[in-house]
């Protein structure tokens, strides 16, 4: 069998699908996008694969990751890596499909029966969320996530941090206390800002305290960690165990974030969760992205033993408000009093609906996160 050729396609509402095409006639999928840098990944699929892949023998999966990895003076980073993940979940998806297994049976076979997912609750006002994660946890949701703040100055007043704490707290007591919340600072504020919202917040009981700072400044971590009770997460913004080394080098993390279409696919997952367990570290991983980047993630979930929850970018609740369904030929996430089955199915364990894909990969889509600036005009994190 060899690889003889690909098509990409962009489509809503951020999501990037890659088809790779065998010789047998097998297709393997993956989902190599960085949100708002959907063109430039599509960019370095297209080098990665003209330049080395096709031609290749698909089930050579880790030689390919080395090749492409180390084939390069320049390695690493979130494009690379990601167009790397979405190539590496279609060679995945591939073997199983050949063999008839799922991918994790390839990778060891199960070590869990169910994931346990969380869902994202946004919004400004306390009411507003306290009511959307009240929903949520009747739907059968046992763990949400919320973002901590906006953009925040360096040192923020004390109106500021009180309208924080009380948006929190509200989200709190709204819900029962079997369901946990986890609370993301998205690096948006300063390690002094970190201090501060870290005890304030530590009456809340998070379930854990997500990339309090930047990844550029996790060597304020260990201080952080030493002043809280609660668990910090991060590695969100990591791409290979190369980065994550200097993370858990620190001791300060508890649970770590890579994402399955950034962190260099599932063969890189699978060694991030390997390696996390090493220094008894939890795995959540990220997945706000679309359903191929979620079967690809949980292939990994089932298999690794220190899994705590996993990301999940559309409502995999409701067949009817999710925008991922209609790209599949039928539903394979069974959401159930908030885990989802495995993905028994060959490969991924799911099945792209082609025609739609192309249809809506027709749409012209310029998805670009927002520049947010603060009162006097300078730029704020996002």
């Amino acid at each position: 069998m060899q690889i003889t050729g690909y098509e990409l396609f962009e489509i809503p509402p951020r999501w990037v699908f890659l088809k790779l095409e065998t010789s047998t006639g097998l297709l393997g999928w993956g989902e190599p996008v960085i949100e708002g840098r959907a063109k430039t990944v599509q960019a370095a699929v297209e080098e990665m694969l003209d330049q080395y892949l096709i031609g290749k023998d698909p089930f050579r999966i880790e030689d390919h990751w080395q090749a492409l990895y180390r084939g390069g003076f320049y390695r690493g980073g979130p494009i690379l890596m990601s167009a790397i993940a979405g190539i590496n979940q279609a060679l995945w998806d591939i073997k199983g499909k050949h063999f008839g297994a799922p991918v994790y049976e390839l990778l060891g076979g199960k070590s869990r029966d169910k994931v346990r997912v969380y869902k994202w609750i946004g919004g400004d006002r306390p009411e507003d969320v306290a009511a959307e994660a009240t929903r949520l946890a009747e739907a059968g949701y046992t763990a949400l996530k919320m973002d901590a703040t906006n953009q925040t100055r360096f040192i923020e007043t004390k109106a500021s941090l009180d309208e924080i704490t009380e948006r929190i707290q509200h989200v709190r007591t709204a819900v029962d206390d079997r369901v946990d919340i986890g609370i993301d600072f998205r690096g948006r504020v300063s390690k002094s800002m970190a201090k501060t919202l870290t005890n304030r917040l530590e009456s809340v009981e998070p379930m854990f305290i997500e990339e309090p700072v930047l990844p550029e400044n996790i060597e304020h971590l260990p201080n952080i960690a030493a002043q809280i009770h609660a668990p910090i997460a991060a590695g969100e913004r990591l791409y290979s165990r190369w980065d994550y080394k200097d993370l858990l080098k620190t001791g300060a993390i508890d649970v770590i974030q890579p994402d399955v279409s950034h962190a260099g696919g599932i063969s890189e997952m699978v060694k991030l969760a390997n390696m996390a367990e090493s220094h008894d570290v939890a795995i959540a991983p990220n997945c706000p992205l679309g359903p191929i980047a979620l079967a690809a993630s949980i292939q990994v979930d089932t298999v690794v033993p220190n899994l705590l929850v996993q990301d999940q970018g559309f409502d995999v609740h409701s067949e009817t408000t999710s925008p991922a369904h209609d790209l599949l030929n039928s539903n394979p996430f069974a959401f159930d009093d908030g885990y989802l089955k495995t993905l028994d199915g060959p490969g991924l364990g799911i099945d792209v609906a082609l025609d739609v894909v192309r249809e809506k990969a027709e749409a012209d889509l310029d998805w670009h996160n927002p520049i947010w600036r603060h009162e006097d005009g300078s730029v704020a994190d996002w």
